[in-house]
């Protein structure tokens, strides 16, 4: 019975030696040989980049180690596709697939599926893409008692922007600025979207929520008013805050859109009232700070005259900076909120293709 049972354990162990040769017998490694290939799940690319409104194929792949086989045979194949929130602690579910049955969660019910383009593609197709599909996606593959995982970030082609309402600064708690940003056709931005600003010249003194709940602030160019000016450039963090209590500004982020963006040619000055129906006379609506910033951003959009908004701020987008047209910088100009009723401007409009 002992020569029986050595002889088993023999068959499953093997120990391997410390790389120093002095090394004490207890100090080895044993490994364990499971039955069978293990499993093993790869994503082709870490990142894949897109854009509001398109498609996009999330990479996965599985394999057994050894072998180039899919799956046993023996077991279904299972495949759950997961969005990681931004401390990785809880997780949204966005699809499940197992044999002939399929399910779709959410906002993604209907916009996602398999590619399934060889017996081992767990790909995950995302058709008409939303600004909040923006973020990480776990790729699971079960089979029996095996599973392995890939992680693949979707990012968007996008602008971040600085949001304050007429009240002025610092007025938003959490849920407000959410709020704020969808009302403006945006969506609250990430560390990683602000990040990418910073990088990019966003310079801002104010701070700003962003979706995980922290308070932050980018600084390319130090100086008194925001931090000293013998601080070194970054993102300032505040930290977490009370999101029903804590007031601030927050930080949206737009993509591009599928509709026209352009300033109204009318023959006179308008208010805010005349301005609104004056897009809805010309088949279009006002439009919203996120829109301006997008089509700044994104397409270039160079306009010197001053115009309301939704929102009822008055901005222009300069392009080419030049005399008496934001001389020092391309940037979204940002005349105020003005009086409603007596003040007079232009107008931008949106007109949304069908």
């Amino acid at each position: 019975m002992k020569s029986l049972l050595f002889l088993v354990l023999i068959s499953v162990c093997w120990a391997e030696p410390h790389p120093d040769n002095s090394s004490l017998e207890h100090e080895r490694i044993v490994h364990i040989q499971e039955n069978g290939p293990r499993l093993l799940v790869v994503a082709e690319q870490a990142k894949i980049f897109s854009h509001r409104g398109g498609n996009v194929t999330l990479p996965c792949k599985f394999y057994h180690e050894h072998t180039s086989t899919a799956g046993s045979g023996t077991h279904k194949i299972r495949v759950k596709w997961t969005k990681l929130t931004y401390d990785y602690l809880k997780e949204v579910d966005v699809f499940v697939a197992m044999g002939h049955h399929r399910k779709s969660y959410g906002n993604y019910h209907g916009r996602v599926f398999l590619r399934e383009s060889s017996e081992n593609d767990a790909s995950l197709v995302i058709t008409n893409i939303k600004l909040e599909d923006y973020g990480r996606y776990k790729c699971e593959v079960i089979e029996g008692l095996e599973d392995d995982t890939a992680v693949v970030t979707l990012n968007l082609e996008g602008v971040v922007f600085p949001y304050s309402p007429r009240l002025g600064r610092y007025n938003l708690n959490f849920h407000e600025a959410e709020r704020a940003c969808v009302e403006q056709d945006s969506v609250i931005a990430s560390f990683d979207q602000l990040y990418d600003a910073w990088r990019s010249g966003l310079d801002w003194c104010n701070a700003g929520w962003l979706s995980d709940g922290s308070v932050q602030y980018p600084i390319t160019k130090p100086r008194e008013p925001c931090g000293g000016k013998n601080t070194v450039p970054g993102v300032r963090n505040y930290g977490f805050w009370d999101k029903d209590k804590s007031r601030y500004d927050v930080f949206c982020f737009t993509s591009n859109f599928n509709g026209r963006f352009y300033y109204l040619i009318h023959p006179t000055k308008l208010t805010y009232d005349e301005a609104v129906q004056a897009c809805l006379k010309d088949g279009a609506q006002i439009a919203k700070v996120g829109q301006i910033f997008a089509a700044w951003k994104l397409l270039g959009y160079d306009r010197c005259d001053a115009g309301w908004l939704a929102d009822g701020s008055v901005r222009y987008p300069i392009s080419r900076p030049r005399k008496r047209c934001s001389p020092s910088e391309a940037a979204v100009r940002f005349v105020g909120f003005p009086d409603k009723k007596h003040k007079l401007y232009g107008v931008y409009c949106f007109r949304a293709y069908n």
